[in-house]
């Protein structure tokens, strides 16, 4: 762990704004000097404890994201996470249920293309649920996005997506996206050489993929710099006429990190962040328990986070 106090706070609130937001403008709206945020930034990064990277946006380029159960021996998890983690379409790798369990997200070029699972003596039970449509946390966990104040967000946020704008993606603007998910803050020089293209050309580009809602900028923030120490999903089985009255009321949850609705018998799914385990109890019993239309709940701990929204990259 390291040393996060309220100013670090509201670095990762505007961030989460625009990740590429300069260290000046952050400044600006937070009352800082530019060297305060541009030092605070670079420890929080090179200790890995906050990371801005970019994410594919797959409704927008036709993909479909699917969530994957894999149920495996105690001494297989670990390699089949590894193994899923190095994976380019696969994100938001997990161990949970005590090691014994692999979850994560990876997505398709199309419903009609193969998902290639893994398989072996070692796994017991693979499943797959379409994710039909995110619910909760597409802004950002709010947990993490409650240090600004409305006119500071208001002064960072930067227009919506056009989403009118015609897309195709090139080979370059795939190096481009593959750059830009290991560090979406990176210099325009350094995405320049790793792409081959032109400093100006690049930030064309750049620009025009965020327009365009091709990918869109995330802030990786461990929990527990906020606090939050116990984390699980939730498989929530929804009576369908209520799904979408409680997927409302899941968007005003500080406790949700994300949810989607999902095919298969548990039809609503949420990463959901806690202080600790009797806060969890807290949470199922007094808030989300009381939803009407929600017929059951599988509460699944997460032991260990392997992957999350950007590119793998060697440890340290």
């Amino acid at each position: 762990m390291v040393d996060f106090d309220r100013v670090d706070e509201q670095l990762v609130h505007a961030l989460q704004v625009d990740g590429r937001a300069s260290f000046s403008r952050i400044a600006e709206v937070l009352g800082a000097s530019d060297r305060t945020i541009a030092r605070r930034y670079h420890r929080l990064r090179e200790t890995g404890a906050v990371r801005v990277v970019a994410v594919p946006s797959s409704p927008r380029l036709g993909w479909v994201d699917w969530l994957v159960r894999i149920q495996c021996a105690p001494d297989t998890a670990v390699a089949v996470a590894a193994t899923m983690a190095r994976r380019d379409d696969t994100s938001w790798v997990y161990l949970t249920s005590g090691g014994v369990e692999v979850t994560c997200i990876t997505h398709t070029k199309g419903q009609r293309a193969p998902l290639m699972l893994p398989r072996g003596p070692r796994i017991t039970s693979v499943t797959a649920q379409c994710m039909l449509r995110a619910v909760a946390g597409t802004a950002g966990w709010a947990g993490r996005t409650a240090a600004l104040t409305q006119e500071q967000v208001d002064r960072l946020r930067i227009p919506t997506p056009e989403y009118d704008v015609p897309l195709e993606l090139t080979a370059q603007d795939q190096r481009l996206m593959a750059e830009l998910a290991k560090d979406a803050r990176a210099a325009y020089p350094s995405l320049a050489a790793a792409t081959g293209m032109p400093e100006s050309t690049v930030r064309r580009r750049l620009g025009e993929l965020l327009r365009a809602g091709a990918m869109y900028l995330d802030v990786e923030a461990d929990p527990m710099l906020f606090g939050y120490a116990t984390e699980a999903i939730l498989w929530m089985s929804v009576a369908p006429s209520a799904l979408t009255t409680v997927a409302d009321a899941l968007t005003q949850h500080p406790e949700i990190a994300y949810a989607a609705a999902v095919t298969g018998p548990t039809n609503l799914f949420g990463f959901v962040v806690c202080a600790d385990p009797d806060a969890l109890y807290d949470y199922l019993s007094e808030r989300i328990g009381t939803l009407p239309g929600i017929t059951h709940i599988e509460t699944v701990p997460l032991t260990t986070t392997v992957k999350r929204a950007g590119t793998l990259l060697p440890r340290r």
